[in-house]
């Protein structure tokens, strides 16, 4: 396995872990068994990826917007890194509103079939059209009140709250900044060896990553419904998988009109992220790794991926954002409602917005859908229409959007001239215990 690149280490775990999973489900314990003795073991990978994520944010983000030593070049970073999200989640939606429109798969259910499919999923579709209401009943700035945590220790305790630990780290950067350097050096100096401590951390976690996928997909298998399900829907899962793949190549081509760096370049140097995106659907819990790649192996200065991939984790959604586009009409669709263009292009905005205040965990996605299914008048209770393929498409959506961060960082990196060559660092490459001890001798 150590002689294998990454990637193909996780490929063969997932791989393994599907195999494995489709053996034991022709045995009656075989569900059981998977549930209370593998898929902890991916609970404990996912849940250690999530350990260090708010911690490398605060390090490495401090440490970024600190080693600028110019709030010029944040603000110029910074509205260039904006704009450059905005502009693919656009271009995301459009491309989901285009491929339902052309293959229209919600046209294809049955009347039995969408009978079948609600009621099998209205419990899990009441669920986030509460949650969905309660967003909606927030006052028109209560984003913005959310994005100042009253609790930094608050804040960091949840996940969910990663835009209001981005703030405080930008705000305590910005303070750094403008103290004088004799002053900040030691807040500094700590601030960049705890980045290298969650760096190895790191490197550490993902030896146990073929594992941790692994586990997640034998997991995924077992607990899945029906194929009669999966079959109802395959046209829809299909037109959304499309429209990521077209999303994927947008980025390829993005990313070699800009840095002129080859498609295999990229593909490469971010396949370890996309697979752990895919395994784990949380593109917060895939940071640690697609910060790391996109730093050594395709050789963006740190100042640029401590602040680009933290904001694009939280913000940057083009799977999501597509997925909502397609989810909408297929639903619309469904239940025999033609949308007109200015519907249509709502759905463009809401979609755009919504995908913005989606958390990067899994399943947030499914809640944002329905104040686009409402912007859109479509009924919510069509929610439970798509229950059933939700998880997996979750996975690949994941994809893109982590995807997305890399190749938005690697463009906002080239546009201010911060990249270099990949330094790739193995997990022991800092140890030398030999070294040290002659260094101790010879101090003695």
């Amino acid at each position: 396995m150590k002689k294998l690149a990454l990637h193909w280490q996780i490929l063969l775990g997932m791989a393994s872990g599907v195999v494995f999973a489709l053996i034991l489900t022709n045995f009656s314990w075989g569900a059981e068994f998977v549930s209370d003795w593998i898929k902890p073991f991916g609970n404990i990978f996912i849940n250690a990826l999530k350990l260090i994520a708010v911690p490398l944010i605060l390090a490495s983000l401090i440490k970024g917007i600190s080693d600028l030593k110019d709030i010029s070049k944040l603000s110029k970073m910074g509205t260039r890194t904006i704009a450059t999200y905005i502009v693919t989640t656009v271009i995301a939606v459009t491309i989901g509103l285009l491929m339902v429109n052309l293959i229209a798969p919600g046209k294809a259910i049955s009347e039995e079939t969408r009978s079948d499919l609600i009621a099998s999923y209205e419990g899990d579709a009441s669920v986030r059209i509460s949650d969905a209401q309660k967003q909606k009943d927030a006052g028109p700035l209560q984003a913005l009140e959310d994005l100042v945590p009253s609790n930094i220790f608050g804040a960091a305790s949840d996940n969910a709250n990663m835009l209001q630990v981005i703030f405080f780290a930008i705000f305590f950067g910005l303070g750094l900044i403008l103290i004088p350097e004799k002053t900040a050096k030691p807040v500094k100096d700590f601030f960049d060896g705890f980045n290298e401590v969650i760096l190895k951390l790191i490197d550490l976690i993902m030896l146990t990553a073929p594992y941790g996928v692994f586990a997640l997909l034998a997991a995924l298998v077992v607990e899945s419904p029906s194929a009669d399900l999966f079959a109802a829907l395959a046209m829809y899962a299909l037109t959304v998988l499309i429209g990521l793949a077209l999303m994927i190549g947008v980025y390829i081509l993005l990313v070699w009109v800009f840095t002129k760096n080859k498609p295999s370049f990229f593909i490469n140097g971010i396949a370890p992220a996309q697979l752990l995106a895919f395994s784990t659907s949380s593109s917060a819990a895939t940071l640690p790794v697609t910060m790391e790649r996109v730093e050594e192996h395709m050789g963006v200065h740190k100042e640029v991926t401590s602040f680009v991939l933290p904001i694009g984790a939280t913000i940057n959604m083009d799977g999501t954002s597509l997925y909502q586009a397609v989810a909408a009409v297929f639903i619309a669709q469904a239940f025999g409602m033609d949308l007109s263009i200015g519907a249509q292009l709502g759905i463009i905005a809401t979609a755009t917005l919504a995908s913005i205040g989606s958390a990067a965990v899994p399943g947030a996605g499914m809640v944002m859908l329905v104040i686009v299914l409402a912007q859109a008048g479509i009924p919510e209770a069509g929610l439970a229409l798509i229950f059933a393929v939700d998880r997996p498409l979750d996975m690949c959506r994941t994809t893109v959007n982590v995807t997305g961060d890399a190749a938005v960082s690697l463009m906002v990196a080239k546009s201010v001239n911060m990249m270099g060559p990949p330094n790739v660092k193995e997990w022991d490459d800092d140890y030398h215990p030999e070294t040290e001890s002659i260094t101790k001798t010879e101090e003695v």
